[in-house]
């Protein structure tokens, strides 16, 4: 079903380079586990800014603390040119919030569960309209325990949306959903933002991360490692393409020879799988595959891929996305 992008109110152009949020310093605890470490942030007005990291990173308690769910043990956060200790009621207004896990009243039905969070806002957009927005309308009338996971998290994001909010925060707002289900909520994020509404999203889906945000903070163990537009970082490999490959039995060649190789920059190696950065795929591919040769290795798999926001984490700590602080 194609979304009706006209419903969105365009809201009134803010100044240039205006900030939406601003987190100087920020730092949270739990025992002796540091969640949060000295966390510096500026999210300009308008845009789609992303959190990418590993899960454990600090991504979901940097964002508790910017919705006001969570308190800093110290460090300042400003939300909209408000902050929670003075103007807690006005910026309750004017969010957004999904959060990594919503419990919603199963008996309710997916129009009554909207009416119910636009309730909790002086203002804002018609239940209706916003169910018709996420794709919900054919399950308007459904109770909230018959529908899929997808259609819950679509639920959330409506709920999310009902207050017409200036900013909408969202926590890994596509973990465990199907394909079609992740590029639907994509949709909806991109209609929000044409809207001129601001996002602040969480995830550690890479190309989540390359298809929706502006700009991008690489989060690793509750401190900023990277910031930059995906296309920006990504270029800061200073590669032009990504080649693994695996050999048979355990073999294990010479980084330092993998290193001499044509158009090599750099080499590593994790799980059995090697992996160069190479300046040209069309010179390095030969220059390996002849070095395998002489030395008399297997050969059992062999890809490239162009650069994505994971090779730049894992350039960075060594270790994928996936793998956790």
């Amino acid at each position: 079903m194609a979304l009706d992008c006209t419903i969105y109110i365009q809201r009134s152009v803010p100044p240039a380079n205006s900030v939406a949020l601003a987190v100087r310093a920020l730092r949270k605890t739990y025992g002796e586990v540091v969640a949060v470490d000295g966390l510096d942030l500026e999210v300009r007005t308008g845009e789609c800014f992303g959190l990418l990291g590993p899960n454990g990173a600090g991504k979901t308690t940097t964002i508790e603390i910017c919705e006001g769910l969570l308190v800093p043990d110290s460090g300042a956060v400003s939300v909209l040119g408000h902050t929670w200790l003075a103007d807690r009621a006005e910026l309750r207004e004017r969010l957004g919030v999904q959060l990594q896990e919503t419990q919603f009243a199963e008996k309710l039905t997916v129009l009554e569960t909207v009416r119910l969070f636009r309730s909790f806002y002086a203002a804002g957009r018609s239940p209706q309209e916003v169910v018709s927005l996420v794709q919900l309308e054919d399950k308007r009338n459904a109770r909230v325990n018959t529908l899929s996971g997808g259609q819950k998290q679509r639920l959330s994001i409506a709920c999310a949306l009902v207050g017409d909010p200036d900013l909408l925060f969202l926590d890994e707002p596509t973990t465990g959903l199907d394909p079609q289900s992740r590029r639907q909520l994509w949709d909806i994020v991109d209609d929000f933002r044409r809207g001129g509404g601001t996002t602040l999203l969480t995830t550690h889906y890479m190309d989540e991360a390359e298809r929706l945000c502006d700009r991008v903070a690489i989060v690793d163990h509750g401190k900023i490692i990277a910031l930059g537009t995906p296309r920006e970082l990504i270029l800061s490999l200073g590669a032009e393409q990504v080649v693994e490959f695996a050999l048979k039995d355990g073999a294990e060649p010479s980084v330092d020879a993998l290193g001499t190789l044509t158009g090599v920059r750099s080499v590593r190696v994790a799980g059995g799988t090697w992996t160069l950065e190479v300046g040209a795929a069309h010179e390095a591919v030969p220059a390996l595959l002849a070095y395998i040769d002489r030395s008399q290795f297997g050969l059992t798999e062999l890809r490239t891929h162009s650069p994505t926001l994971d090779d730049v984490f894992v350039s960075l700590t060594g270790r994928t996305l996936r793998d956790g602080p």
